[in-house]
């Protein structure tokens, strides 16, 4: 039996071998996901953790074709060096410049980006949003950050407004959602539908030194949901500071979940048990557990 309860097959030679390959990634839930789907699903498949050490990534890579890993899902800090080692990229991972999933086609490795339409397939299922025609505001420029952007402008968003400190990498990350993203600051806040922090600063110092929050809590509202993709803890400061405002508030661990089931969609071809992926983490991450 796994930690989460389901029967996991016997391993043997012919079980087929997935991964998460990060630094660090001792830490990653990704392989308790995937393996939670495969044993719900009865498929000979494990997940497992690969420690890639930065700049290794694409070592790391024909290491693993040499293997005949099966697929392989990539997080920080080696979604852009993936991007240029595969054999080609998804339309989605090309426009990002970042690849968090591995497909094998027969020998031909795919990158793919699963990020964004992650975070819209979580909060479809918490929430019931819909971003088309919604104002929405995004804090940060990193790759979370543009994969949401993305998403969104896809999505049929009115409008996505993305806040950051940098300038030229704000208004990089604005392109991407097309005509409808542009270069904002805060003060937009109040008239947005969805407010993503894409950035660290929603944990707030657990010190207890002053903190620079993401948005300011008094320009949050009724009406409003407020989206921190950080999920360790599960409610960070901000969220609880937003939500004594009114608003809904959802943590990250929806787009973590979400991403993975894609990812196995994209390997097996199988529809994903996301509610059995569910079960297997939000125990975990209540109790503090893994992030």
């Amino acid at each position: 039996m796994t930690t989460d309860g389901t029967a996991r097959l016997e391993l043997s030679a012919a079980t087929r071998v997935v991964g998460v390959m990060g630094h660090p990634v001792a830490h990653s839930l990704s392989p308790r996901l995937h393996n939670a789907a495969f044993a719900q699903l009865g498929l000979d498949w494990v997940s497992v953790g690969f420690a890639v050490a930065p700049g290794r990534a694409a070592a790391a890579l024909a290491g693993a074709r040499a293997l005949g890993i099966a697929g392989l899902s990539v997080t920080m800090p080696h979604k852009e060096d993936v991007a240029a080692s595969v054999d080609s990229c998804t339309p989605a991972a090309s426009r990002l410049g970042a690849v968090n999933c591995v497909i094998d086609r027969d020998g031909w490795w795919l990158g793919d980006n699963t990020d964004g339409a992650g975070l819209l397939a979580a909060l479809d299922r918490s929430d019931g949003f819909d971003p088309g025609g919604a104002r929405c505001l995004v804090v940060g420029a990193g790759g979370a950050a543009r994969a949401v952007v993305a998403a969104l402008g896809d999505a049929g968003a009115a409008e996505v407004v993305v806040v950051n400190r940098t300038a030229v990498r704000a208004e990089g990350a604005a392109v991407l959602a097309g005509p409808v993203g542009r270069v904002g600051d805060v003060g937009d806040a109040p008239g947005c539908d969805l407010v993503v922090n894409a950035t660290p600063a929603g944990m707030g110092d657990v010190t207890g030194a002053p903190v620079a929050w993401p948005v300011d809590p008094s320009l949050l509202g009724p009406g409003q949901l407020v989206v921190d993709l950080v999920y360790h803890p599960p409610v960070t400061p901000w969220l609880a500071a937003a939500a004594d405002r009114g608003a809904r508030t959802a943590n990250g661990l929806g787009m973590l979940v979400h991403q993975a089931a894609l990812q196995i969609e994209r390997w097996t071809g199988a529809e994903a048990p996301v509610e059995a992926m569910w079960a297997a983490v939000a125990t975990s991450v209540a109790a503090g557990g893994p992030s």
